[in-house]
């Protein structure tokens, strides 16, 4: 079974750089035919999609984001990473990350989430 988990840390102050990492396990992140997704809800406002890495090592990002944005994988650890840079308060919310599998066009596995607040 497929399990994902977002680390990194809780509170950011403005104007740092966000990093966290989901960790993969139960299979590679190199498979043919996954994507591995971070995906972010703020409160009051609905899932927004921030950028994957294939399992190519392509990488696409959301054009709103894509200025502050890198996302990175580590094959040997089963590990792929978001860095968000220059963070506002507008960045507080819980982050996602999680697997599509384009043949299903769907995101079947996700982390539980692990929430992000920005505040000085």
């Amino acid at each position: 079974q497929v399990q994902l988990e977002e680390s990194g840390p809780g509170l950011v102050k403005p104007s740092q750089t966000l990093s966290l990492t989901c960790t993969v396990s139960g299979g590679s992140i190199t498979t043919y035919g996954y994507y591995w997704n971070w995906i972010r809800l703020a409160p009051g406002k609905g899932l927004e999609w921030i950028a994957y890495i294939a399992y190519s090592g392509t990488t696409d990002y959301n054009p709103s984001l894509k200025s502050r944005t890198s996302i990175s994988r580590d094959t040997s650890k089963n590990q792929y990473t978001l860095q968000l840079i220059s963070v506002t308060p507008e960045d507080t919310a819980v982050y996602y990350c999680a697997r599509y599998l384009g043949s299903t066009r769907s995101y079947e596995y996700w982390g539980q989430g692990t929430q992000v607040t920005v505040s000085s």
